[in-house]
């Protein structure tokens, strides 16, 4: 899973990329000191293998990975190449869902760009959401246009590109309304259809709130705060407050004394917990576990696959020849405190290529090639 975090200069990218990542990014108060986007692959948290691992003492403990990629600050007219304007689309085409940093703090002494590099304005998360998404959506315009007319070519030699061409219409208009993509009404064929175009504004997104100490202390009277979240629920997007200078001072810290400061801040997960569970649910993504003495390994795959895809997410060869999946749930084996014990009780179970494999199940995949 990679996850593109993306947002106007001096939002809080870089501290957030770095504070999640320890990767160093530049985060300095100029515009575009990310230029080149800056990768980062971060452990899934899961009290689940963790918890395998103290069983099983294996050799090797493989938690399952988010990429985070901090993009270029984005400026106004990026769309049309202002800034680094094609370099950021470019990259966001690349991500599985947008992090969109919304800044929700005042500060004098960091700048507020919107347009004009050189040019301080007040702070307004609405006026930058709209901006991004603005310039997300004229580059999905212009590409839509051209699907349009490619279907519009060849529907003179085949007539079943003509509903194509129309759909792409219909979606070339609510585009032009400055809406997104992720919004326009249509049936499920149609759905299907346009996710073909690979689409920046058909994305999964997350708006992270970034908010000072003051702030998320108090994120019902932080104004801004609310302006994003109201945002959110309109278009049916996630957000997630954050304080990323916090952030930076949570990633310092290991154990008993990271835990410790969680509490004093009133909250049960770091921010970044929060945002990997967030992306998880926004993406539709669950986790299943191998376990024995050799490894213990978490697997990310979609809700709804099929026990011999799961399987394939290991080796393909274990795909190809997949014969049966020898399945417990982790809450079974918890609750009898060990596999042989949830074994005693009849609760492994032995799926077949139907299955559907559940967030958390325990696998041993039978197969022969």
């Amino acid at each position: 899973m990679k996850l593109g975090i993306v947002g106007l200069p001096n939002v809080g990218k870089s501290t957030l990329f770095n504070a999640i990542t320890n990767a160093g990014a530049e985060s300095a108060n100029y515009p575009f000191c990310t230029i080149e986007p800056k990768a980062g692959m971060v452990a899934v948290p899961d009290a689940r293998l963790d918890r395998l691992a103290e069983i099983y003492e294996p050799d090797k403990k493989t938690p399952a990975v988010v990429e985070f990629v901090d993009i270029a600050g984005l400026v106004k007219g990026a769309s049309q190449g202002a800034g680094l304007g094609n370099k950021f689309l470019a990259n966001i085409r690349e991500s599985d869902a947008i992090v969109h940093v919304v800044r929700c703090f005042d500060d004098e002494n960091i700048m507020h760009v919107v347009a004009d590099a050189s040019t301080n304005v007040p702070v307004d998360p609405l006026g930058d959401i709209e901006t991004i998404d603005l310039e997300l959506i004229m580059a999905d315009l212009e590409m839509v246009n051209r699907r349009v007319e490619k279907a519009q070519k060849a529907a003179k030699g085949d007539k079943k590109f003509l509903r194509e061409a129309e759909v792409f219409r219909s979606l070339a208009k609510h585009l032009d309304a400055g809406k997104s993509a992720r919004t326009f009404d249509c049936s499920p064929e149609d759905a299907a259809l346009i996710a073909t175009s690979d689409l920046l504004t058909l994305k999964p997104i997350i708006y992270a709130a970034n908010t000072d100490e003051e702030g998320f202390a108090n994120l019902e009277k932080n104004r801004y705060f609310q302006q994003v979240r109201q945002v959110a629920q309109a278009e049916g997007a996630e957000v997630l407050p954050i304080c990323a200078k916090l952030e930076q001072d949570v990633a310092e810290l290991d154990g008993e004394e990271r835990q410790m400061f969680l509490e004093e801040l009133g909250v049960k997960e770091s921010g970044l917990d929060r945002l990997i569970k967030c992306s998880y649910s926004l993406l539709g993504l669950i986790s299943f576990l191998t376990y024995g003495k050799d490894e213990c390994r978490a697997w990310t795959i979609r809700r709804g696959t099929k026990a011999p895809q799961a399987a394939g997410k290991i080796h393909t060869d274990i795909e190809r020849g997949f014969i049966r999946a020898e399945v417990l749930s982790y809450e079974d084996m918890e609750k009898c405190g060990s596999v042989a014990a949830a074994k005693e009780k009849g609760l492994l179970r032995s799926e077949g290529k139907e299955y559907l494999v559940q967030d958390g199940d325990m696998i041993y995949f039978r197969f022969n090639v």
